[in-house]
This record gives structure tokens, C-alpha cells and sequence, in this order.
């Protein structure tokens, strides 16, 4: 008899969570289905199986770029430097590559210039007063820089055939990339849901000086969070290199706004202290489906910017009116 209550209480507590979740996520839901939809019916072969996987694909490497994003942005940080180290990364390994250095070599040499870049980051927020949005753009403008130099502006073709694959191949069907992406959501995850350093990233974006009376070292999560942003940063330029099969000194522009814009839009709040992984997951997929869509209409690339802008401006403004209510004491 108590064995049966205990099952009870356990499958009202799963409901209950799960009504909380969608809940808090019905409108991104929501506007995630009504998209689905609408392409559906305005674009045949969206919903065939080699799309759907190509949306998958498309998708990997802002959510691996979103995943890091998120938990920087809940410490009450930002990082405007991805995009350059995803290039900084993308290019080190190609050199290499080109070089004849094994790929495992080359893929290591360019995760370890993401975290350097990351770390470099980190060390100058957590032993200054500067703000990260400064700092970060900053090594945004020069990493790019160092990488249109080093390259003269020029494109690294890639010849190593694991290099290619890296990106590029399946597994049973699944393309590695979103195998990558599945592994970072689930590590994002254990880390924010399920560690120590997870409540104490809630904690320093929620209220730092409080956390910091609770003997919190702030200092040494900062350079964690951003030398994990950096690594994730460098992963995905890994993919992305491989998957175009050349290392363009343009690779990774803007993707700092796609992620940016994949977590406010999944609810992850830019003041800090609030948000999740489930929400990122659900504005990477509303992001890519909308740049899918574009694509499948065949509307000019340029159509996406302003499509994306308007998508950012709106999960913005939504993120301040959720404050507002939160500060007034208001119900969500």
C-alpha cells in the first residue's frame, strides 16, 4: 500500500513538473508549432525526412554555440568573442591540418585555443571591473583580426579526410553534428541542473553580492563559464569548417547573435540569474527553422537578417517585461 502511494506521489510530482514546463514555455512552443505549420503548407518539402535532418544539422552548431551561451548569460554575463574564437579555432586546426599533423592533434590544438581564448577572457573579468561586454567584444575584434592577418584574407582548403568527416559524415543515419549537439545539451544540462557549480552560476546571476557573502569563489566560476564558452565556441568552429570543407577567415561572423538571440528567445534572462537549458534547445530550433524556411521560399539571405533582428528585438522586449513583473511581484 505505501509502495503505491510513494508511485503515486512520484508520477503527480513528473506531472507536475511537466505542466510547470510547458507552462513556462508555452509561448515560445507555441510560436515554435505555429512556424511549423505555416511552412508545412507554404513549403512542400519542408517536413521530408533529408530536411529535417538538414535543419538538424543547421541547428548543431548555434546550439552547441547556445548551450555555453546560456550559462554565461545566467551568470549575468555575455560573450560577443564566439564567433571570432570559432574562426581563431577553425584556423589553427586547418594549419595544422594543411601542415600533415594528425586530426586528433589539429582537433585538440583548436579546442585548446577556444578555452586560452575563453580563459584570457575570464581572467580579465574576474580581476577587473570591466564589462563583459566590452571585454569580450574586444577579443571579438581581435582574434578576428589575428585570423584575417594570418590568413591574408585568404581560404584554407582541408584534405584530411577525418578533418572532412568530422563534420560531415553519420552515423546511422544521424549526422555527427547534432551527435555533438546532443552531448553538449546533456552536459549544459548535468551542469546547471544537477551540480554544485550549477546553483552557484544561479547564485552570482541572481544577486553576486550575496553570493559572494556565502563564500561563493565568483572569481573561479567566471573563468570556468568562459573558458567552457570558449570550447564550445571551438567546437563548433571545428564543425563548421569541416562541414564547408575550407577555413574561410569569415567563418562564424554574427553567430554570437544567432545564440544570444536562440536563449533570450528560450527565456534565459540577459539580467542574469534566471533561465534553462529546455528554453535554448526551443529558440535554436525557432532560429533555424525560420533561416530553413527562408531558404525554402527562396528568399534573399538578406531577408534573414531582418527576420532575425525582429526575432531578437521581440525576445528582448519580452525578457523586460518579464522583469518588470518579477520586480512588481507580479505572477508569470
Amino acid at each position: 500500500m505505501e509502495t503505491k502511494q510513494v508511485e503515486l506521489s512520484s508520477n503527480n510530482g513528473t506531472l507536475k513538473r511537466l505542466g510547470r514546463w510547458f507552462v513556462n514555455y508555452a509561448g515560445q512552443l507555441g510560436f515554435l508549432l505555429i512556424l511549423i505549420v505555416v511552412l508545412s503548407f507554404s513549403a512542400p518539402t519542408f517536413l521530408k525526412t533529408n530536411n529535417i535532418i538538414n535543419v538538424s544539422r543547421q541547428v548543431s552548431v548555434n546550439m552547441i554555440i547556445a548551450c555555453a551561451m546560456t550559462i554565461v548569460l545566467i551568470s549575468g554575463g555575455i560573450d560577443l568573442s564566439t564567433g571570432s574564437v570559432m574562426a581563431m579555432s577553425g584556423m589553427v586546426s586547418a594549419y595544422l591540418s594543411f601542415s600533415g599533423y594528425p586530426f586528433v592533434f589539429c582537433a585538440l590544438a583548436g579546442v585548446l585555443t577556444g578555452v586560452l581564448s575563453g580563459l584570457v577572457n575570464g581572467l580579465i573579468l574576474a580581476n577587473t571591473k570591466l564589462p563583459p561586454f566590452i571585454v569580450t567584444y574586444a577579443m571579438q575584434s581581435i582574434l578576428r583580426g589575428i585570423v584575417f592577418v594570418a590568413t591574408g584574407a585568404g581560404t584554407i582548403r582541408l584534405q584530411n579526410q577525418a578533418y572532412l568527416d568530422f563534420g560531415g559524415s553519420s552515423v546511422g543515419g544521424i549526422p555527427l553534428p547534432v551527435l555533438y549537439m546532443i552531448a553538449i545539451i546533456l552536459l549544459t544540462w548535468l551542469v546547471l541542473g544537477r551540480s554544485k557549480m550549477g546553483r552557484h552560476i544561479y547564485a552570482i546571476g541572481g544577486n553576486p553580492r550575496a553570493a559572494q557573502f556565502a563564500g561563493i569563489n565568483i572569481k573561479r566560476i567566471v573563468v570556468l563559464i568562459y573558458s567552457l564558452c570558449g570550447a564550445c565556441a571551438a567546437l563548433a568552429g571545428l564543425v563548421l569548417t569541416s562541414r564547408n570543407t575550407s577555413m574561410q577567415p569569415a567563418v562564424g561572423i554574427g553567430s554570437e547573435m544567432d545564440a544570444i538571440a536562440a536563449v533570450v528567445l528560450g527565456g534565459t534572462s540577459m539580467a542574469g540569474g534566471q533561465g534553462a537549458i529546455a528554453g535554448t534547445i526551443i529558440g535554436a530550433f525557432i532560429i533555424g527553422i525560420i533561416n530553413n524556411g527562408l531558404n525554402l521560399l527562396g528568399m534573399d539571405s538578406y531577408y534573414q537578417y531582418i527576420c532575425k533582428g525582429i526575432v531578437i528585438l521581440f525576445a528582448v522586449y519580452m525578457d523586460d517585461v518579464k522583469n518588470k513583473k518579477i520586480s512588481t511581484g507580479k505572477a508569470l
